[in-house]
């Protein structure tokens, strides 16, 4: 594994947001959904893809805060333009999202 510099990772910014919103996104090449998610005012709200539908339900993702990049480009993918990236850690049975296990104010950055 290379190593990065603190500056490195500085660059990165992995930030807290709410999910406001979730939509099956049936156009998409893997089972994914459209997830907006509020990172409050700085930030605003932004939609991402997510392929996350074989450990949750959208139902089970409203109003959960998660951890995302919000520095990265926009992508296209398909029909929908994602706007940052949602994390999680690969497992057997698909991802498991990286979550703060308190509340914590929309748009606070990892540190």
């Amino acid at each position: 594994m290379d190593q990065i510099s603190w500056q490195d990772f500085e660059k990165v910014a992995l930030c807290v947001g709410t999910i406001v919103r979730v939509e099956p996104f049936p156009e998409a090449r893997n089972p994914a959904y459209k997830v907006w998610v509020d990172f409050g005012p700085e930030i605003g709200e932004r939609k991402s893809s997510a392929q996350i539908t074989r450990r949750y339900t959208p139902e089970s993702l409203l109003g959960r805060q998660i951890v995302g990049v919000v520095n990265f480009p926009a992508k296209q993918i398909g029909p929908f333009r994602s706007e940052f990236l949602l994390t999680g850690f690969a497992s057997d049975d698909g991802i498991v999202l990286a979550v703060p296990d308190q509340p914590v104010a929309n748009g606070a950055r990892l540190c």
